[in-house]
């Protein structure tokens, strides 16, 4: 059941990170891949590799954030296409925005709601048209969010909003568009090692050596292992999974607000003073 042999799959941001790894999860599970990247050498390179895998994919070279190039992008492949079966709205950041909720400016809060919800309304919306010519049983379209949209966060207040509020469009677009045959879903993974977030730099020696403290597996996550994630929700395997999140975070979520002691027992009493940021 995860054999994608002829479905053709949209990821954003499919360059780096989680994106790229779920574009090779996607490719070596027989898909079409059609990728948009917004920097100029990742988008290179994941095109490369594609080709390497075999003939049919595509990669465009484009920044979702921007309306024209996402509307450039659809009329590609609305003539060469004509159909989508798979969406990954894989694009978001913090920004590396940390800070007290009253010292961010419009421009900032502007930035924000443009790379982690304006975007992706733009691209939803330009796919529906594709998505509801899907040749699958089921389309599907599975949104990244994260963690902090179910815990409050310090210092990431609009993120995390923004983040919250892409788990309502899921929920709203799944009951919405349940009778095209569209699923809606979205992972939301807690803190994956990735270029675009280098735990291993920020993250000083000795928080990472009580990374248990928080994550009750006790390591951070892989992109390899979000990427699965996505790739079971895109899956016949999930046939009638809508409207729902996927946590894949190690326990984070369950064990938030709960810290480990040197003891080893449990407080609420923060062992860790600090966001865990360096900027």
């Amino acid at each position: 059941m995860l054999d994608f042999d002829g479905r053709t799959i949209l990821v954003t941001g499919g360059g780096a990170g989680i994106g790229r790894a779920t574009v090779e999860k996607f490719a070596g599970l027989k898909a079409k891949l059609r990728v948009i990247e917004s920097d100029a050498a990742r988008a290179a390179d994941v095109e490369a590799w594609l080709a390497d895998q075999g003939d049919g994919h595509r990669v465009f070279h484009g920044d979702v954030t921007r309306p024209d190039d996402v509307v450039r992008v659809f009329a590609e492949l609305t003539a060469t296409d004509g159909a989508l079966d798979v969406l990954v709205n894989n694009v978001g950041d913090s920004l590396q925005m940390a800070k007290p909720f009253e010292a961010y400016s419009d421009a900032e809060i502007d930035r924000l709601y443009g790379t982690n919800l304006r975007q992706v309304f733009e691209v939803t919306r330009c796919a529906l048209p594709l998505l509801k010519a899907h040749r699958s049983p089921t389309a599907s379209i599975v949104n990244l969010s994260t963690i902090e949209a179910f815990r409050g966060v310090p210092n990431l207040a609009f993120y995390s909003a923004f983040k919250t509020a892409l788990a309502g469009f899921t929920k709203s677009l799944a009951v919405e568009l349940g009778s095209h045959g569209i699923r809606i879903n979205q992972v939301a993974p807690e803190a994956t090692e990735t270029a675009q977030l280098p735990l291993s730099q920020f993250i000083k020696p000795e928080y990472r050596e009580r990374l248990s403290d928080w994550v009750p597996l006790g390591r951070y996550g892989t992109a390899a292992e979000i990427a699965d994630a996505v790739v079971y929700l895109a899956s016949d395997m999930a046939s009638w999974v809508s409207g729902t999140t996927l946590h894949v975070d190690g326990g984070a979520l369950a064990a938030s607000g709960w810290y480990r002691t040197p003891q080893g027992g449990w407080t609420i009493a923060p062992v860790i003073q600090t966001n865990g940021f360096n900027f």
